[in-house]
């Protein structure tokens, strides 16, 4: 990436302004006021009007919910259009949405008279007997008939009275007080009564009648606002294409109209800057030459070199008319300028990593001054998550959500979630072979691996082993994951210099390398876990690599590594926040393990999700346990009742011991049933629950544990001034 200044009369800005949208090649840096003689220019004339036009044409587009795929042909937007076409679809847009707001109106008040009318009718008294009385008191609402009455009755005020019910909730109660009562004296007794008065409707007549009525009308309206919407589906068809063309043609005005609040101004010259790719410089030179020749001149004035989106190194560009770039100061005649801002961010990761990007920019983009992790997202994310879940079924189902989210919707973000579906799902079936389990069953192992395959989830007491292999496992993972962490901290922190970079980043490296060598040494191999030392070499090893636990001279050497990276980490503490620094540094070392055993976490998947899926397909199927001189082996009744195969002793030899649970499936249609319903419903959760837990659980050694090494953030997308077209061609 290049930044480049262009320098030139006022009398050209426009033609500049027009070149520089053309190409799209440039981010405009914003000028921020700070040089003397120096002010933001001024929106080009036209602005105001194309910006109350955009607006006008998107208040449009929402009446009339014109989206992209109801685009027509491409087409030229004159001005005339923009004046009379525009405000021919406004007035008639707002005139039928003005009439279905109205309509609408209506007939919410409509269903609110029938709600508060239907309670009347039950009552069964006509509305206008209700009301209009000059002696009689009448109150209706909800209450305790017998209460009411009750009061009424011992009431010294009330002369007669009559309460009514009509099988609803309604009370109507009629009274005639003495003639020296008080007026409210039936209000007072019906409140000691519990009775919650509701207003009588305006009407007259049987309340039922009045609500066919009011239902008519609704009907009426209804047919009336179909209409209406007819009319703003027909224009919607009609003035669609011009609506997005014209948005486009707005939006390009606006943009054009209002470049030049970026720029440095004085009287009659302009000074702007932006970035673009460095190989693209000369594009810039030349197609400027051609618009406005001597008139306008541009510099590259810095150089960010990019690898991979990461800025290898940034340099000022030598201009032996004008000095560096940094060093040369604003001049009313033109000159080369700086306008302080870091360059843009561009991600160039390739079609298959492109996804994962989503992750990172739900944490941040990176700065120009950081690597990009995309990649390594790419190669981790989905090992742990296929890893940790591993079952060929659910991959496949995976896959099959990622394939929909990512060729059948428009988001970008659900494109995203589609195409990383598609990368778990597909390590999920990778593992799920690898384990030989479809939905939780052991069949695949049966027909791919004779019984016998690779890999197990150690949920059963036979492969034990195998469950204690993967928490080892989970923390050589953990290794792996935070030295490609620390190792991406260390490059990124080399502008800085060497010794800087190994104090942040290298020191913590060897503390971790350290104190995990002494782990995985035989010194003190007491206090350790046998497993550590067993999982990958002896008789009991599940995959026999020949390792037993480093000597414990390796061990030794693991200390003193630990104790030198403590003590430059310390150093660098001290540094920057003083003696609290060696307080500070001595309670932040213990990291180097914690972090590590973080990773434990994927093991703890690994068993969690298996014995889920276990448990689901043991109510269906039920179990039956067989012992080995390895230990206890479990087999679903898939083929075989499990009360059957413990009643018959043996299988394959060996003695069937126990029945977990019969099965719902061998316990009639009735309960097969059932036990149908449980399997869809048990399987749709643990699919689900995949998601939640060893997604997430991914996404956190990812955000807590990997990025925390190296990654800050904050960078700027590259977003170059100009428009790319999709409904309008050149004028």
């Amino acid at each position: 990436m290049s930044k480049v200044s262009v320098t030139g009369s006022k009398s050209v800005m426009d033609d500049v302004i027009e070149t520089v949208h053309d190409l799209r090649l440039v981010h405009l840096s914003d000028y921020d006021g700070s040089w003397d003689g120096f002010s933001n220019g001024n929106p080009v004339e036209g602005a105001e009007g194309a910006s109350e036009k955009l607006v006008t044409v998107r208040s449009i587009k929402s009446i009339l919910g014109v989206e992209a795929e109801h685009a027509g042909p491409s087409r030229i937007v004159t001005d005339d259009a923009l004046d009379e076409e525009l405000e021919e679809v406004r007035q008639e847009a707002n005139r039928l949405d003005d009439r279905r707001s109205e309509l609408e109106t209506e007939l919410r008040e409509l269903d609110e008279q029938i709600s508060s009318l239907a309670p009347f009718a039950e009552l069964g008294i006509p509305l206008h007997l209700l009301s209009g009385y000059d002696s009689l008191r009448v109150a209706v609402g909800e209450g305790d008939v017998d209460a009411v009455e009750a009061e009424l009755q011992d009431a010294k005020g009330i002369r007669e009275f009559d309460v009514e019910t009509g099988g609803g909730d309604l009370v109507a109660v009629f009274a005639y007080p003495e003639s020296n009562a008080r007026d409210s004296i039936l209000d007072d007794l019906l409140v000691r009564a519990n009775f919650t008065r509701q207003e009588v409707p305006d009407g007259e007549g049987d309340p039922s009648d009045y609500i066919e009525q009011l239902r008519h009308r609704k009907q009426q309206l209804q047919s009336k606002l179909s209409t209406v919407e007819d009319e703003l589906e027909d224009l919607r068809l009609d003035a669609a294409g011009f609506l997005l063309a014209a948005e486009e043609r707005l939006s390009i005005d606006v943009q054009k109209a209002e470049a030049p609040l970026q720029f440095a101004t004085t009287e009659n010259a302009f000074v702007a800057e932006g970035w673009l790719p460095t190989d693209e410089v000369d594009t810039l030179k030349r197609e400027l030459d051609a618009a406005v020749g001597d008139h306008a001149e541009v510099q590259e004035i810095e150089r960010a070199d990019y690898h991979e989106g990461h800025a290898v190194g940034s340099s000022e560009v030598q201009d032996e008319s004008h000095g560096t770039g940094s060093g040369a100061e604003a001049a009313a005649d033109g000159g080369v300028v700086t306008m302080n801002d870091d360059p843009p961010t561009i991600q160039q990761n390739n079609k298959a990593a492109e996804p994962f990007e989503f992750l990172i920019e739900m944490v941040n983009r990176p700065k120009y001054t950081e690597l990009d992790p995309t990649i390594i997202l790419l190669l981790t994310f989905p090992l742990f998550y296929g890893f940790m879940l591993g079952d060929l079924g659910y991959g496949l189902i995976y896959v099959a959500v990622g394939f929909l989210l990512y060729t059948r919707t428009s988001s970008n973000a659900l494109k995203a979630l589609g195409g990383i579906g598609l990368w778990a799902g597909g390590f999920t079936m990778l593992f799920g072979i690898l384990y030989g389990e479809i939905f939780g069953l052991h069949v695949l192992g049966e027909v791919l691996f004779g019984g016998s395959p690779p890999m197990h989830k150690g949920l059963q007491p036979k492969y034990l082993a195998y469950g204690q292999t993967w928490l080892v496992v989970s923390m050589l993972l953990g290794l792996f994951h935070l030295t490609v962490g620390y190792v991406f901290g260390f490059i990124n922190d080399m502008d800085h210099g060497f010794a800087d970079a190994f104090v942040h980043n290298g020191s913590w490296a060897t503390m971790m390398f350290g104190v995990w060598m002494w782990i995985f040494s035989t010194q003190a191999e007491g206090l350790k876990p046998d497993f550590l030392f067993q999982s990958f070499g002896g008789p009991d090893a599940v995959y026999n690599l020949g390792f037993t636990g480093f000597s414990p001279a390796i061990g030794s050497l693991g200390l003193g590594l630990f104790v030198v990276g403590l003590v430059v980490m310390i150093y660098g503490e001290v540094q920057h926040m003083g003696g609290f620094g060696v307080l500070v540094g001595l309670l932040e070392s213990v990291n180097v393990l914690v972090n590590v055993l973080s990773y434990l976490r994927i093991g703890a998947v690994i068993l969690a999700k298996a014995g889920m899926a276990f448990v689901v397909n043991l109510l269906f199927f039920g179990v039956y346990v067989v012992e080995t001189d390895k230990g206890a082996e479990w087999h679903f009744g898939t083929t075989h009742d499990p009360v059957h195969m413990l009643e018959k002793g043996t299988y394959h030899g060996h003695e069937v011991t126990e029945v977990m649970f019969g099965g719902l499936m061998h316990g009639g249609i009735g309960m097969a049933l059932a036990g149908i319903l449980i399997l869809l419903v048990g399987h749709l959760v643990v699919l689900l629950l995949g998601v939640t837990s060893a997604g997430l659980q991914g996404v956190r050694l990812e955000y807590v544990e990997f990025f925390d090494k190296f990654y800050e953030g904050g960078g700027r997308v590259f977003e170059p001034f100009g428009y790319e077209r999709n409904y309008t061609t050149e004028d």
